[in-house]
């Protein structure tokens, strides 16, 4: 297939769309399903299969991304997960291969974020991943094979309206990349940096030791980063996201916003989070928005009286010292941003969410400053030269 014919642009008016290489010949992606991508499934399809390919290549482990919007709702590594952690993301651990674990840890990053979105996949799909993504709202999937059972489970999803795509895994883009913005065409080098092990050797703090799990994270956080838009940063533990803040236009807002998915990420996992009592019927977006809410600190009465209807009883919400208390226990938290940060309001609120190791590029004016707060916190902080703006 030399182009595709997508359902339209960016939005339903800009029609006709398509995609087709440049240079011409064959694309690497086919078509699976019976429904064709639009523009932003297949922005979104190519972002995360470049994020779990690298992680894949990386690691070693199989990879999986939720993505929207051109930036990961999550992104994780195939690490098993236990008990408290399935219940958290209402899955069965033992029914999981360890490419069906490492999407439950991308939806889970983020479950409201990733409502509707596009999956990515490292390895050839098999039947318990398919049926784990048969049961979450999604707009398609991207991999590099599927088994057959795995077909048969996503081509009847959404009424046979669910988009499967495959991609060669062996395809290799030119070294070059062109966008055309306004009439004008942008040229720059692609960005094919992997960060090895070497990546992170230029610690800059007092602490410099660092576990072979802390490595992971940093990585897994580094390659999220490198496909979040600008400014971003991306909080990672246990081998997955757990909290991204992209698209802002200040380092510290990145951070707070990060931070505060990561928070709720780790109530999540508190026990009377997963004891709550939902009412029969309720769907799984509807459980993850009374969640949210349950972990809100503020809600007015009229939410509250809505939000009730939820649950077989009405459960206590977390009082402020009960959940000071549970966050206290968040850490070796990994964080990666995508540029460095200017200030030291950014590593003292990292601080409050359990980081520990952080990687950064440096290179501002206040680095000292930067660098004496995170000795302070006891942190692990690595400057690595290095920048990853994406947009």
């Amino acid at each position: 297939m030399s182009k595709l014919f997508m359902r339209y642009g960016c939005n339903p008016h800009q029609s006709p769309a398509s995609s087709y290489l440049a240079g011409g010949g064959d694309l690497p992606i086919e078509v699976v399903s019976d429904d064709a991508p639009s523009y932003i499934n297949l922005m979104d399809a190519l972002n995360a299969w470049q994020l779990v390919r690298e992680l894949k290549q990386a690691l070693g482990l199989p990879a999986a991304a939720s993505f929207k919007h051109v930036s990961p709702a999550g992104a994780a590594v195939g690490s098993a997960l236990d008990e408290t952690m399935g219940e958290a993301l209402f899955v069965s651990p033992a029914e999981l291969s360890p490419l069906a674990a490492a999407y439950a840890r991308a939806r889970g990053a983020d479950r409201l974020a990733s409502y509707g979105d596009w999956i990515a996949l490292s390895d050839t799909v098999d039947e318990a991943t398919a049926r784990l993504i048969a049961r979450e709202v999604s707009d398609g999937v991207v991999a590099p094979g599927y088994e057959p059972m795995a077909v048969d489970i996503l081509r009847r999803k959404k009424k046979g309206k669910y988009r499967v795509l495959r991609i060669d895994p062996a395809f290799e883009p030119g070294a070059e990349e062109m966008r055309e913005v306004f009439g004008l065409t942008l040229r720059q080098r692609r960005n094919d940096f992997v960060p090895d092990r070497s990546f992170f050797d230029n610690v800059v703090t007092r602490r410099q030791e660092m576990s072979a799990e802390a490595v992971r994270d940093l990585t897994v956080a580094t390659i999220a980063v490198k496909y979040s838009q600008s400014n971003s940063v991306c909080l990672a533990k246990d081998g997955q996201v757990i909290g991204t803040g992209a698209g802002q236009q200040s380092r510290v807002h990145c951070v707070r916003l990060a931070a505060g998915k990561a928070d709720t990420w780790y109530l999540r996992q508190h026990r009377r989070t997963r004891d709550l009592a939902f009412r029969k019927g309720l769907s799984r977006p509807q459980r993850d928005n009374a969640i949210d809410l349950f972990l809100q600190e503020e809600a007015t009465p009229a939410e509250l009286k809505a939000w009730e209807t939820n649950f077989t009883s009405v459960p206590q919400r977390l009082s402020k010292e009960e959940r000071a208390q549970w966050l206290a226990g968040l850490k070796g938290v990994a964080l990666s941003s995508d540029a460095y940060f200017p200030f030291r309001d950014n590593i003292d609120r990292a601080g409050r969410s359990g980081v520990e190791y952080i990687v950064q590029a440096g290179g501002s004016v206040m680095d000292q400053e930067v660098t004496a707060a995170a000795d302070e916190y006891g942190m692990v902080m690595v400057a690595s030269g290095v920048r990853f703006f994406h947009h």
